[in-house]
């Protein structure tokens, strides 16, 4: 199930129109109201959310999303009129998994929508864990944990923090992020990655020293020198 909060009849019509068309079952909202209301019955698989709405902004909704543990690990799409890269930085920051500017094409939004899911939904073979100084992740039970304590991350953070666990000591540049973890040929704002791991590491605490960042190439995951 997937959820849409765009106030504008027409663009939210079209779009559940077009996803429910392509066996992608959608169901839109015009006031954040009604979408919580929906939340406390149903979670979804993905969120398609745009920022100017009635009663509470997209990011407002996005701040609430990634504040509940509940709620933390659903990916994100933002579909909003607001094309600035400050616009775009501010919603990464916040935890957006996706960022879609309008007006946009309904094969375009298609496309990432079922790449999104792809990584929410697969079942990978993966070990119980893994395991660096104080840091533990379970891909399985998808939990993260510093020190013992539970640490929230958004489905890309947790994705970007695997993926980092699967070629550890292995660098891996911007692209290979942009590739495996966002699964289509991203429009090259490499920001993307940078916002991320950023906010991945802030989330990590000291922990995060682990994620090293390699000049002009990209970053790696190995023990922390003495000093990083």
């Amino acid at each position: 199930m997937i959820y849409l909060i765009e106030d504008d009849d027409g663009i939210r019509e079209l779009v559940v129109y077009t996803l429910c068309g392509a066996d992608l079952e959608t169901v839109g909202f015009e006031r954040p109201s009604a979408f919580w209301e929906a939340m406390a019955q149903r979670r979804p698989a993905l969120i398609l959310l745009d920022i100017m709405l009635p009663e509470e902004d997209g990011l407002a909704i996005l701040r609430r999303l990634r504040a509940s543990s509940e709620t933390a690990g659903i990916p994100v799409m933002m579909l909003t009129a607001k094309v600035s890269e400050y616009d775009k930085v501010i919603g990464l920051d916040l935890g957006a998994d996706d960022y879609l500017p309008k007006p946009f094409g309904m094969m375009e939004l298609i496309a990432r929508v079922r790449a999104l899911l792809r990584r929410a939904q697969r079942e990978t073979q993966e070990p119980e864990g893994y395991s660096m100084g104080s840091l533990y992740v379970s891909p399985e039970r998808h939990i993260v944990r510093v020190e013992g304590r539970d640490v929230t991350l958004t489905f890309k953070e947790f994705e970007m923090l695997v993926l980092l666990f699967r070629n550890r000591g292995m660098v891996l540049t911007r692209d290979q992020f942009l590739n495996e973890v966002w699964g289509y040929a991203f429009d090259g704002e490499n920001r993307t990655v940078d916002v991320h791991i950023r906010t991945l590491r802030q989330k990590l605490g000291d922990a995060g020293r682990c994620i090293h960042t390699i000049r002009g190439i990209g970053y790696k995951l190995e023990e922390p020198a003495d000093e990083d």
